[in-house]
């Protein structure tokens, strides 16, 4: 017999997707690559439109009916096949059809089903030379006879003609009935064993394996008969050692088998196992005799492994039109649980050839049709049910379990999910759903794409009557949100880039659905690229089912007979939609009754009815009129503005022209001076201004010079007094020192009215930490202790005292005298203190210059005890070591200065401290390891 074509499943079978042509003005020519990119976005496409209509999940329920493990398996990964045309598809239809009358006349599914098993892995297996074991041996006998027992029994059906479609599928199999009865006759599969049978020298070689056993037998017995008389042994004991058949005896009584050899010892070492010198030859020949009846059993593995492995095409096609019958049974099952009916794929050219070609002017005719995923609940309990009796027909063998839960299917299904009505006539290409939210518009686009999927893959459909409708080469779908930040595309462009995609793949002879079409974008771009898409689309694909809440898109049916309305029933009573398809109607959104129904906040919905009101489409023209008239009254008021504008212009250029009207000088009558001009004189005032600043910048910088010396000679007074001034006269000195500074800094500072031009005491807004000059005390120099308010008012602070000025109190320091003044006291109290550092200083240790500065100050002021206490304790532990760090306490009631002073004189960083003195009060000196 000729090898038949192998074939196998293929993942979703999706080639049948270019299976139709492209118009030749639409699409070039294409070149091989272009195939091979059309081929897979095509791929790509049809696999995601899948996922979107959740056709895995269907095959998921068909999955718990199929009968063997090959069938789960395929099912559980949506390998079910589709036609790849529509002959092949009707194929399909033909063999669930044939499955349902099979199972109406047995009551089940043939229990030879189950009785198959996936030896595909054990045929490739033998291909590779790998040796097979009795039980893949065993496997592989039973797949064979149960095969050939399902179509036995599928022949001996009273009507074999209805049952041809299935008889069809195992006509051309190989049953291989010469290797089953190979593999029956070498191995005995019940108990597990190869046959004597199975070859001559094997049969020989047991028969010798047997006698010699017998005679080894006889003599161990007989020598342990003889030890247990003579007290050796407790009782006769003859056994296995080592692979060597030997007696046991106690160690004293060893003497009792002379010459014999000790095989093994018991755990205490009471016991020997000797093997007696007369049964050595006997049991070598044991070993021999067990050698070749092993090299013998391989022999006889490895020719039946090498018989399966050529017999591979047989088997992988056998395997393959048996899970085309599972899946055929399965389809069956599912139909009967659900009431399905057969689908009848209806012509292209709107006549039905069942009725020798009547018209019958409707394309899609679907009455009362269920979503399958929707039916969960139910197929669920079928599951359990079916995979317990599926267990008990594995044990029983007779399948009497089987049948009783499959008559069960009888009872039918309830009437959830609400049945819908599809009924598209001929000519029709695109139809537009409107509707409410909630309504059911995806979920009735998304039953029209199952039932176009499950009919190309030869299912029933949950429906009454018998439905009609067209063979779709492909069913494209564009529903859900395809935003991905993966690939940066928003809402509006994922939806734009996936309607791309399909246009390019689409065929006359395909199905798309668009869910909400044009939305994400501006409503009157939505309509115009919506319409525009749609048009495109009815002259290139079979049927195109769109959602949307753009009333305007409803309105192509008026100017154009290839589209169709369609809209989601709403109950005004209830407000609730009653997700019934309303065919030739249009649809409201109902988006405010929908609001309201769920206690969205009755204001708003009132102003939101307001805002519909006025945008009803008769008002439309009302209010364009309205808007036209404020738009002129507008360009009005603008020109005449114009015109005042342009008027002021026009005097504001003839007072310029007179201001430059050229003035005649003349220095003789007899000479014409040159003409000077306004312009010439402005530049000439540039220049002396330039030059006076030049002048003004010389002498500001000679008088701060001599600023500068004055302070220096203060400075250094200072310093030949501070040698020889005692402690109680250092305020003093300091007093006498601040004094003359001020003296010399009063004596340059320019009047008030000079610094109106450097800084503007209106606008002049101090900073935090900035020092200024107060109004009210002399212009004695202040710090900025908090940012301004809004009130206009700054805190401001002149040595211990704190007041919150108004900002036209104060006034900014120029930035000439910046320098001197923050330079000038600072450096007399550094000094103070560096000279008190050199006179205190550790003979030992080093400490670094006791000069104040922000990073070495704690202030504790204002602080409770335990708060100043654990900041200064901070403090101390982050100042490095050898260093300063100043303690400002303040005076106030002394606790904050007691508590600092407590902790500085235990810490164990603080070497030492220096308690406030004249120079600094409230302030305290630590010095740090």
């Amino acid at each position: 017999m000729q090898k038949p074509m192998l074939t196998s499943l293929t993942p979703f079978n999706l080639t049948f997707f270019l299976s139709s042509p492209k118009s030749s003005y639409l699409f070039p020519k294409p070149t091989a690559t272009a195939a091979v990119t059309n081929f897979s976005l095509s791929h790509s496409l049809q696999s995601e439109t899948l996922e979107i209509l959740e056709w895995p999940s269907v095959c998921n329920h068909l999955s718990a009916l199929a009968s063997t493990s090959m069938g789960f398996s395929a099912a559980q990964k949506a390998q079910i096949p589709f036609g790849k045309s529509k002959s092949e598809s009707q194929k399909l239809l033909d063999q669930t059809a044939a499955a349902v009358s099979a199972i109406a006349a047995i009551g089940s599914p043939p229990p030879d089903l189950l009785s198959i098993e996936d030896v595909s892995e054990i045929v490739n297996d033998a291909v590779l030379g790998k040796l097979l074991t009795i039980n893949e041996l065993c496997a592989v006998r039973r797949t064979l006879i149960a095969a050939k027992a399902l179509f036995e029994k599928l022949k001996a059906l009273a009507d074999s003609h209805r049952y041809l479609p299935l008889l069809e599928v195992l006509e051309g199999c190989d049953f291989l009935v010469k290797l089953e009865r190979t593999i029956g006759l070498c191995i005995d599969c019940n108990l597990s064993e190869i046959l004597d049978t199975a070859s001559e020298d094997l049969e020989i070689i047991r028969f010798e394996k047997k006698r010699n056993m017998e005679k080894l037998d006889a003599l161990l017995k007989e020598m342990s008969s003889k030890i247990f008389k003579a007290g050796g042994i407790d009782s006769p004991l003859v056994t296995k050692r080592r692979a060597r058949m030997c007696v046991g005896v106690r160690a004293r009584y060893k003497y009792l088998v002379p010459d014999g050899v000790v095989l093994d010892a018991s755990s205490s070492g009471a016991t020997y196992f000797m093997e007696p010198s007369e049964a050595v030859e006997l049991n070598n020949m044991e070993v021999r005799l067990s050698n070749a009846e092993k090299a013998e059993e391989i022999g006889i593995l490895s020719f039946l492994t090498s018989e399966i492995a050529k017999s591979e095409g047989e088997i992988v096609y056998l395997l393959d039109k048996i899970v085309e019958v599972d899946l055929a049974f399965a389809r069956a099952v599912y139909a009967r649980w659900m009431n399905g009916v057969c689908p009848i794929f209806s012509s292209k050219d709107g006549k039905d050839l069942e009725n020798g070609g009547a018209e019958i002017g409707i394309s899609i005719d679907i009455e009362g049709i269920q979503h399958p995923l929707l039916l969960e609940s139910s197929l669920s309990s079928l599951s359990d049910a079916l995979a317990s009796s599926s267990r008990s027909a594995l044990s029983s063998k007779d399948g009497n379990d089987v049948k009783m839960v499959y008559r069960s299917l009888s009872s039918g299904v309830s009437d959830f999910p609400v049945p819908i009505d599809i009924k598209i006539g001929y000519g029709t290409r695109v139809v537009v759903i409107s509707g409410p939210n909630t309504g059911g518009k995806t979920a009735s686009m998304k039953t029209l794409g199952l039932a176009s999927l499950m009919s190309k893959a030869g299912m029933y459909l949950p429906a009454r009557s018998q439905p009609k409708l067209p063979w779709f080469d492909l069913v494209l779908a564009d529903i859900g949100d395809q935003q991905s930040l993966e690939q940066s595309l928003s809402t509006f462009s994922g939806h734009i880039s996936r309607i791309c995609n399909i246009l390019e793949v689409t065929s006359k002879e395909s199905l798309v659905l668009i869910d909400e079409i044009g939305s994400g974008t501006d409503p009157s771009e939505g309509v115009a690229l919506s319409t525009s898409i749609l048009q495109y689309l009815k002259d290139r694909v079979n049927l195109a089912v769109v959602t949307t809440h753009y009333a305007d898109l409803s309105l192509l049916k008026e100017k154009d007979h290839q589209f169709e309305n369609a809209a989601m029933e709403f109950s005004p009573e209830t407000l609730q939609p009653t997700y019934r398809v309303l065919w030739g109607s249009i649809g409201d959104s109902n988006a405010l009754s929908i609001a309201k129904s769920i206690g969205f906040n009755q204001q708003i919905i009132e102003r939101a009815q307001d805002w519909v009101e006025r945008l009803r489409p008769e008002k439309q023209q009302e209010r364009k009129g309205l808007l036209h008239r404020s738009l002129i009254e507008e360009r009005n008021r603008l020109e005449a503005q114009a015109k005042m504008a342009a008027s002021l212009h026009s005097e504001t250029r003839d007072i310029y022209h007179e201001l430059l009207r050229p003035r005649l000088n003349f220095a003789t009558p007899t000479q014409f001076q040159p003409i000077i001009s306004i312009q010439d004189e402005a530049e000439d005032l540039d220049v002396r201004k330039r030059a006076l600043m030049a002048k003004e910048t010389l002498q500001v910088r000679e008088e701060v010079k001599i600023v500068k010396s004055q302070l220096e000679a203060v400075l250094q007074e200072f310093d030949n007094r501070l040698k020889t001034a005692g402690a109680d006269q250092l305020n003093l000195l300091i007093k006498k020192s601040e004094a003359v500074i001020a003296s010399i800094i009063e004596a340059h500072s320019p009047e008030d009215g000079f610094l109106v031009n450097e800084t503007s005491e209106t606008s002049y807004t101090p900073r935090f930490g900035e020092q200024v000059y107060l109004k009210g005390l002399r212009d004695k120099i202040a710090t900025v202790v908090e940012a301004p308010g809004d009130d206009g008012t700054v805190l401001v602070q002149y040595g211990k005292i704190k007041v919150r000025l108004k900002n036209n109190e104060i006034r900014a320091i120029p930035s000439s005298d910046k320098n001197a003044v923050t330079s000038s006291v600072p450096r007399l109290k550094q000094r103070v203190w560096r000279s008190r550092t050199v006179e205190n200083k550790d003979a030992e240790v080093s400490y670094s210059p006791a000069v104040q500065t922000s990073k070495n100050t704690v202030d504790l002021r204002g602080m409770r005890a335990e708060e100043a206490s654990y900041n200064l304790d901070m403090a101390i532990a982050t100042r490095e070591s050898q260093s300063v760090l100043f303690v400002v306490h303040g005076m106030g009631t002394g606790v904050v200065k007691e508590r600092a002073l407590e902790l500085l004189k235990k810490h164990p960083r603080v070497a030492k401290y220096e308690a406030e003195s004249p120079m600094n009060y409230g302030c305290t000196v630590a010095y740090i390891k």
